[in-house]
């Protein structure tokens, strides 16, 4: 039996907690060596802000236009969500096998114009964190809240594409 005086700890029901083994005030967002794939962090919030926003190749650079255009006023998980999406595509065999082609395959995207990405401000917020979110997707830094999802689509449309429910994430529906 719990105590009358016994403090109540509460814990909001969407954070999702995995173990740290690195301090965070010994991460950085200058310092990679931290956020291999091997560190582990309290929250998505933490994974996110210890990443660089730096883009160092093509497809990093596909990937976080896709997470800006596609799911910059989600939250964290959601923007992961549409992340782990297009990763989950290149390994799937059904889709190209690199990001950029994923990205760019006609009709997937309605932000691809042309095959063409539109540019974007990049001293936006939304931008660097769309980056940061890229890479801790690209590293595996947090377990995705739509595992193994291959597609997803706004909560105010019905596609009813008859593929299986795998997550809600924000305003986004994933499915396998």
């Amino acid at each position: 039996m719990v105590p009358a005086n016994a403090p109540v700890r509460f814990a909001p029901p969407a954070e999702v907690v995995q173990t740290l083994s690195v301090a965070p005030a010994e991460l950085t967002a200058a310092d990679d060596s931290v956020t291999d794939s091997t560190t582990d962090f309290s929250t998505l919030d933490a994974a996110v802000a210890a990443q660089s926003a730096a883009i160092d190749d093509e497809e990093l650079n596909c990937l976080a236009v896709s997470i800006y255009f596609e799911s910059k006023g989600e939250p964290l998980a959601g923007q992961l969500a549409v992340a782990d999406v297009i990763l989950n595509r290149t390994t799937s065999g059904r889709f190209p096998s690199s990001v950029c082609s994923v990205v760019k395959q006609p009709g997937q995207f309605s932000f691809v114009k042309g095959g063409r990405l539109p540019d974007i401000d990049t001293s936006r917020r939304a931008w660097k964190t769309a980056v940061a979110v890229a890479r801790v997707a690209t590293k595996d830094l947090w377990q995705s809240p739509a595992k193994n999802a291959l597609y997803f689509h706004a909560r105010h449309v019905s596609p009813n594409w008859g593929k299986a429910r795998v997550a809600s994430v924000g305003n986004h529906i994933f499915y396998r």
